[in-house]
């Protein structure tokens, strides 16, 4: 039980913006699907805290954001929650907790120590002032249980106390652009998924991938070098993909992976091509970006799996990342199927994958797309029929997450 690995969601936490600024964070170990054999919730919330702190460690799961971990009123009043790094962790205080002296006066030494707070699924409540006046940072509304008819007034009422309130739940555009114009500042939930969050917005890429691609060939680096930097930037694998299309029409090879694309475009054309397109880039940053953040996370994983679970799935590494990569582009940026499958020439394996859901790959695929949902219990469930343990799979996680950081 002491080397137990929990399975991690992270559900992202987003500005107006439409920014990533930090993430929830949900757990789920292999036992606890079967028997939960806690003698409390306590003690439960302080062993996922210490395997979370020494199997992967925060710095990994969170990067350069913050983290919220879910607090009952037992683990709020313990010393275990002073493990976590103030800097790196808010504490979301469940909608269980009791308002009492002792509550408000843990709060406030929390509070002393540097540690953010959120209040989970609130509403209003007299009960809750010593807490809003100070002492909680974020006050988290849920939209299931909380109609938007009832915002305005809810709203109303948070304006003379220094907190910021989220939205939580929200699972469309049109829910989303209501809460802002509310004056709500924090968004959660599936919406910024959705094709219509970017639908015939510009596919842009990161200047700095530009830049870094340029050095790179100036200096005459090796494919795998390149490749990296590709997959840095899911629209600049994209173009890469359109790229190749279009200068070697009429020679229709299938493509199969990054490196592949690289190795039919050629370097003398592949530079030509980067230094125009470095003219054209607006300077967008894309790391704050959820579905490129989203999309990276998910080809990244997709790739560590196939590279460690050879026996489990046939697919190569390079093809894993693809199909991650391609199967949230094909939703994001509104591209028909047709004019995929015509566009970017892909094989009949990657092709099948994405719009069939055929073949081990797209196994991979929905196991994947199960974890960013947060469908932790059915993805453990998954995992343990394909005969893959759940430290495997946190493996494959912590490099995944480790994207932006040049760890995976």
């Amino acid at each position: 039980m002491q080397n137990e690995a929990y399975l991690i969601g992270r559900q992202p936490i987003l500005n107006r913006s439409e920014e990533i600024t930090a993430f929830e964070l949900l757990f789920r170990s292999q036992e606890s699907i079967s028997s939960a054999k806690f003698e409390n919730a306590t003690q439960a919330s302080s062993r996922v805290i210490c395997n979370m702190l020494s199997t992967m460690g925060i710095e990994n799961l969170l990067g350069k954001q913050r983290g919220y971990v879910n607090v009952d009123q037992d683990l709020l009043l313990s010393d275990v929650i002073e493990l976590l790094p103030q800097q790196l962790v808010g504490l979301e205080l469940l909608e269980s907790i009791e308002i009492t002296p002792d509550v408000v006066k843990r709060c406030r030494e929390l509070k002393a120590h540097g540690y953010m707070m959120a209040l989970d699924d609130h509403e209003y409540s007299p009960l809750f002032e010593p807490l809003y006046d100070g002492l909680v940072d974020i006050v988290k509304i849920d939209l299931f249980t909380t109609p938007l008819s009832k915002l305005p007034e809810m709203v109303g009422r948070f304006r003379r106390y220094p907190v910021k309130l989220l939205a939580e739940k929200v699972d469309s555009r049109d829910v989303y652009l209501r809460c802002r114009s509310m004056g709500i500042e924090l968004f959660q939930g599936y919406f910024f998924a959705r094709p219509t969050l970017i639908r015939k917005q510009r596919m842009v890429n990161s200047i700095n991938s530009f830049l870094k691609l340029m050095q790179q060939l100036k200096n005459g680096a090796e494919i795998n070098e390149l490749e990296a930097t590709f997959k840095e930037s899911p629209p600049l694998i994209y173009q890469l993909l359109m790229l190749v299309n279009s200068v070697t029409f009429g020679m229709r090879e299938k493509i199969r992976t990054i490196r592949h694309a690289i190795t039919i475009i050629g370097m003398q054309q592949l530079k030509r091509w980067v230094q125009i397109a470095l003219f054209a880039e607006n300077g967008h940053q894309e790391f704050t970006n959820p579905i490129m953040h989203m999309a990276i996370v998910r080809a990244t994983f997709m790739e560590e799996l196939a590279r460690i679970q050879t026996q489990s799935f046939s697919c190569s590494p390079d093809e894993a990342f693809m199909v991650g990569i391609l199967s949230i582009l094909k939703d994001v940026y509104d591209i028909p199927l047709d004019d995929m499958v015509t566009s970017l020439n892909l094989s009949d394996y990657i092709k099948n994958a994405i719009f069939k859901n055929k073949g081990d790959i797209s196994i991979l695929l929905s196991m994947a797309k199960m974890i960013e949902r947060n469908e932790l219990e059915k993805a453990t469930e998954g995992f343990a029929i394909l005969g893959i343990s759940i430290s495997v799979v946190v493996e494959c996680q912590n490099k995944a997450f480790n994207w932006q950081n040049g760890l995976v």
